[in-house]
C-alpha cells in the first residue's frame, strides 16, 4: 500500500510551474506590406493588411475550385492534417519534458490509421470502376476493414508496449488526447468530402457562408462598433455580430441562387472510368429548380396581397 501510494504521489510531482509558457505570437506580415503601410495608423493598417490577405485567399480559393472536387478534397485533407498537428503539438509542448516514448510517432500513426480507413471507404465508394481494373486494389478494398483493424491494433500494442513506471496515467491521458483529436479533425473532414462529392453547393455554401460572416462581422465591427461582445474576445462587438448574421442570410440566399444555375456546382461528383476524370454532369433534381408556391390565403389578407 505504501508503494503504491508513493507511486501515484510521484504522478503528481510536476506543478503548473513546470508547464512551459505559451511562446508570444510573432507578426507574420509580409515586410513589402509593413513597408507600403508604415505611415498609417495601427487601425488602419490592420484594415489594409487583412483586406489584402483576404483578397489573396479568396482568389486561392477560386483557383482550387475551378480545379475541380478533386483539389478541393485534397484541400480539405491538408486543412485536416494541419489542425490535427496543431492540437497534437499543444498537448506535446506541455509534456515533451517528461520524454515520453514514441508519443509524436505514435499520434502520426493514428492518423494514417484512421485515415486509411475512412478514405479507403471513400474509394470504395467513388472509384470503384476504377478499383475493378486494378487487382492489387481490389485485395485491399476487399479486405479494407480488416488491414484498418489489424493497423490499429498494431498501433495499440505499440502503445503499451511504450508505457513507462511512474507515468502511465499521462500516457493514457495522452493517448486519450491523441483520439478526441482524431475524432475531431478526421472524422469531420470524411464527412465535408462525403458532401463535397454529392455536389459541390453542399460544400461551397456552408464553408462561403463562414468567410461571409467573418469579413462582413469585422467590416461591421470595424466601423461601427461600440458595444463589447465578450470579454474572451474584446474587439468583437455587437454591432459586428448582428450585422455578419443579417449580412450571412442575405449572402446565403444569393449565392446558393447562383450555384443552383449550374450543374457543376449541383450534380454529384462522379469518376469517368473512360476519360479518368471526374464528372459533374446530370439532370438537377427538382431541389434545385424553381417553382410557384401559393401564398395561404390568411397570410395574403395579413399582407394585403
Amino acid at each position: 500500500e505504501v508503494d503504491l501510494e508513493e507511486r501515484l504521489g510521484e504522478l503528481d510531482l510536476r506543478s503548473d510551474s513546470d508547464v512551459p509558457d505559451i511562446p508570444p505570437p510573432t507578426d507574420s506580415t509580409p515586410e513589402i506590406l509593413k513597408r507600403a503601410l508604415s505611415g498609417l495608423s495601427a487601425r488602419w493598417k490592420n484594415w489594409w493588411i487583412r483586406g489584402i490577405l483576404t483578397l489573396a485567399m479568396i482568389s486561392v480559393f477560386f483557383l482550387i475550385i475551378y480545379m475541380g472536387s478533386f483539389m478541393l478534397m485534397l484541400l480539405v485533407l491538408s486543412i485536416q492534417v494541419k489542425c490535427y498537428h496543431e492540437i497534437i503539438t499543444i498537448g506535446y509542448r506541455v509534456y515533451h519534458s517528461y520524454d515520453l516514448p514514441w508519443f509524436r510517432s505514435l499520434s502520426w500513426y493514428f492518423l494514417l490509421c484512421v485515415n486509411y480507413f475512412f478514405y479507403g471507404e471513400t474509394v470504395a465508394d467513388y472509384f470503384a470502376t476504377f478499383v475493378q481494373r486494378r487487382e492489387q486494389l481490389q485485395f485491399l478494398i476487399r479486405y479494407h476493414r480488416f488491414i484498418s483493424f489489424a493497423l490499429y491494433l498494431t498501433g495499440f500494442c505499440m502503445f503499451v508496449l511504450s508505457l513507462v513506471k511512474k507515468h502511465y496515467r499521462l500516457q493514457f491521458y495522452m493517448f486519450a488526447w491523441t483520439h478526441v483529436t482524431l475524432l475531431i479533425t478526421v472524422t469531420q473532414s470524411h464527412l465535408v468530402i462525403q458532401n463535397l462529392f454529392e455536389g459541390m453547393i453542399w460544400f461551397l455554401v456552408p464553408i462561403s457562408s463562414v468567410i461571409c460572416n467573418d469579413i462582413t462581422a469585422y467590416i461591421f465591427g470595424f466601423f461601427f462598433g461600440r458595444t463589447p461582445l465578450i470579454k474572451l474576445s474584446p474587439k468583437k462587438t455587437w454591432e459586428g455580430f448582428i450585422g455578419g448574421f443579417f449580412s450571412t442570410v442575405v449572402f446565403g440566399f444569393i449565392f446558393s441562387y447562383f450555384l443552383a444555375q449550374h450543374q457543376y456546382f449541383v450534380c454529384p461528383v462522379e469518376y469517368n472510368s473512360e476519360t479518368n476524370r471526374f464528372v459533374t454532369e446530370c439532370e438537377p433534381s427538382e431541389l434545385f429548380q424553381m417553382k410557384k408556391y401559393s401564398v395561404p390565403p390568411l397570410l395574403q389578407a395579413v399582407l394585403g396581397w
